[in-house]
């Protein structure tokens, strides 16, 4: 396994992927941990993960760093994504007492309640799109929950992977309560099959979602998963249009668009369409690609030259069909794995770029002529992940949000952001369960009830 800079195409490292022997003590490992761990109280796990949180803010420009080399993350943005990950730490350790509290019920019995414990060790299988907050969305409450986990972390990311079991060390946690599986793809099912895996949460796309979802089911095992999108936002006519392209600017650019809650489909009422477009195509073009670690850079480059070579195909086949590029739509000069802002418009079905979720700084632009119209153009999607409202109208903008659009999280007035104390998830092919908040934690706990009588 190889970390490749995709800005330079300098060979970072070069990663042993561990036998099955080693993967197979590492599960005993994590189960022997797990077996202490659960007698453990609240306040000391609390304690732990308050250390975690500190420590990551002392290394966050190194931890940082590493993210920018890996996978070509911009350096103010990779800085933010590591003070969010001291987030949700520091949130689980102050309210996984409170998540897990016994729950009274009043029946016929002497009492009768609902107390959550935790089921064992949890295997995570992560993308390197944030190759920090993914695993430490799903670290924190599963290690506050009384779980152990198992961390099987994207190939070109491995540094990072590494970095995040040596803060686990360093903070106190016992020894292999949290370790880094290097394994490929290919090994997964292996690892869920195994008795002492007793879940499995996977981030990733939809195809992967499906492979684990099955080898999960095979063995009656709960999994999680966060899978693809295609995010539709509404762009109603009397919205302020001039913060409303900013912002749908600054979804689809963040982190070079390779974001599954990115901004990706704009539908935009007719009466505004142009002054939109305008406004839009206009802070797009100001986007530059380039090196990462320049203030003045606004995206850096995709991951991968394999990722950034399949996004051109969506862009050049959707063009084929008859979509117009407003913006972009080429592969620059030089080796980094650079694309730069691109727009499409005249989108329609049966074309990629209408039906498929567009990893990389490319957005197509739709008109509506009435609100149904729109309505039914954004829910035209297998995904369900996220979607926006832009409007002036905040009745009709949480109606729109509550009843119109389908998805697990909808943003009035904003771009979809992921939250400690929101729940996060989505419907349909972008997944099923909730990360974050509450109902994060209960994810990968046992529900038990208890009666007295």
């Amino acid at each position: 396994m190889q970390s490749i800079c995709p800005f330079t195409g300098e060979l970072l490292a070069t990663h042993r992927e561990i036998t099955p022997s080693e993967v197979e003590a590492k599960i005993l490992q994590a189960d022997l941990a797990f077996q202490v761990w659960k007698q453990t109280s609240f306040s000391h796990r609390s304690q732990r993960m308050h250390r975690l949180r500190e420590i990551i803010l002392q290394k966050r420009e190194v931890l940082a760093l590493l993210m920018v080399k890996e996978m070509g993350k911009v350096l103010r943005e990779a800085l933010a994504e590591i003070d969010k990950c001291a987030w949700v730490c520091g949130y689980y350790a102050d309210h996984a007492e409170e998540f897990l509290a016994h729950e009274t019920v009043m029946t016929e019995a002497a009492e009768s309640f609902v107390s959550f414990q935790p089921l064992g060790t949890i295997l995570a299988v992560m993308p390197w799109n944030f190759p920090f907050w993914q695993v430490f969305r799903f670290l924190a409450p599963t290690l506050m929950a009384g779980n152990s986990a198992l961390l099987k972390h994207a190939s070109n990311v491995q540094g990072c992977a590494t970095a995040i079991e040596q803060l686990v060390k360093e903070a106190g946690f016992p020894d292999h309560l949290f370790d880094n599986l290097a394994i490929g793809s290919a090994r997964v099912r292996q690892v869920i099959a195994h008795p002492l895996v007793k879940a499995v949460t996977l981030t990733g796309s939809t195809p992967a979602g499906k492979s684990v979802a099955e080898a999960a089911g095979a063995h009656l095992k709960k999994s999680l998963l966060e899978l693809g999108g295609s995010d539709p936002y509404l762009i109603l006519e009397d919205a302020d249009i001039s913060e409303a392209a900013r912002l749908c600017v600054a979804s689809r650019l963040l982190n070079a668009g390779q974001s599954c809650i990115g901004a990706k489909r704009f539908i935009i009422a007719d009466a505004v369409y142009e002054d939109f477009k305008a406004l839009f195509v206009r802070g797009m073009e100001a986007a530059n690609c380039g090196d990462p670690m320049d203030p003045a850079t606004t995206i850096g480059p995709l991951a991968r030259l394999d990722l950034r070579n399949e996004l051109h195909q969506q862009v050049v086949s959707s063009v084929a069909q008859g979509a117009i590029v407003l913006l972009g739509g080429f592969i620059p000069e030089g080796k980094a794995a650079c694309y730069p802002a691109t727009v499409l418009e005249n989108v329609l079905p049966g074309m990629a770029a209408y039906h498929e979720e567009l990893f990389g700084p490319v957005a197509v632009l739709h008109r509506f002529r009435t609100l149904e119209e729109g309505i039914r153009l954004a829910n035209d999607t297998v995904f369900g992940l996220g979607a926006g409202v832009f409007t002036a109208d905040l009745d009709k903008g949480k109606l729109l949000a509550e009843k119109g659009l389908e998805a697990g999280c909808v943003f009035v007035n904003d771009f979809v952001k992921s939250d400690p104390r929101l729940p996060f998830g989505g419907i349909k092919e972008s997944g099923y369960g909730r990360e974050l908040a509450a109902f994060g934690i209960r994810e990968f706990v046992n529900v038990k009830t208890v009666v007295v009588k």
